[in-house]
């Protein structure tokens, strides 16, 4: 069977041909425009971008394939995990899935970390209980609100690769800034984790995993937590 999945964020929509090397990542006003596969029998969404996007995606799944998408929820417990929120639901679903992923993989005490618009980091014990995590800007957002709301800091160079040095001008104090920021948080994951296994996803997750000894890089983590959530 030919199943499509999903990771539906605030501003894209990054898909997979579940079992193969099948993928992409489509904005959500360009859905109609995507190389779609053609031969799809089930579709399978995690979604964070609420209600009118997951309506625009139904439409477009039905028109497109003529089928119902099935939606992930985030549950009180599920796959071995147990959830720490009172309230399952107020839970992003992506968090959940993450969740998910990692303790298939590790079936033992760890850590998820997930470096995307916000950057979440999730721990578990060795019981699957989920012990709590936090939720904190990631980098671009925290990048584009400093300069959107800052007259007096511009960024006049251009910076790459990662460095947590003070800056001697303007971008350089920004971006490093950012950098030392995330370096903290990984010194920080790294003690606290203790060799328990760290597992990261997320559009800066390569970062963050070269600066956590041992961390696991896993791009599709929430992708792979669509067939726990929701079966195979």
């Amino acid at each position: 069977m030919n199943i499509l999945d999903l990771d539906v964020g605030n501003t894209f929509v990054k898909w997979r041909l579940y079992g193969s090397a099948v993928r992409g990542r489509v904005a959500h006003q360009e859905l109609d425009s995507a190389a779609w596969p053609e031969a799809v029998e089930r579709v399978r969404i995690a979604s964070v971008a609420g209600d009118q996007i997951n309506r625009q995606l139904c439409d477009f799944v039905q028109q497109r394939w003529q089928l119902q998408p099935e939606f992930a929820e985030t549950q009180a417990v599920a796959c071995g995990v147990v959830n720490s929120y009172s309230d399952p639901l107020r839970m992003g679903v992506d968090r959940w899935l993450a969740i998910l992923s990692a303790w298939q993989q590790a079936d033992a005490a760890c850590w998820v970390v997930d470096c995307g618009s916000a950057i979440t980091v999730e721990q578990l014990d060795d019981n699957g209980h989920h012990l709590g995590g936090y939720i904190m800007p990631g980098l671009q957002l925290m990048g584009r609100n400093l300069l959107s709301n800052t007259a007096k800091v511009i960024v006049d160079h251009s910076i790459e690769g990662f460095c947590s040095a003070p800056g001697v001008n303007t971008s350089e104090a920004v971006q490093h800034g950012l950098h030392l920021l995330l370096q903290s948080l990984a010194e920080k994951v790294m003690r606290s984790a203790a060799g328990q296994p760290v597992f990261v996803t997320g559009g800066d997750g390569e970062l963050f995993c070269s600066l956590v000894d041992g961390a696991i890089w896993c791009p599709d983590l929430v992708l792979d937590g669509l067939s726990l959530a929701l079966g195979e």
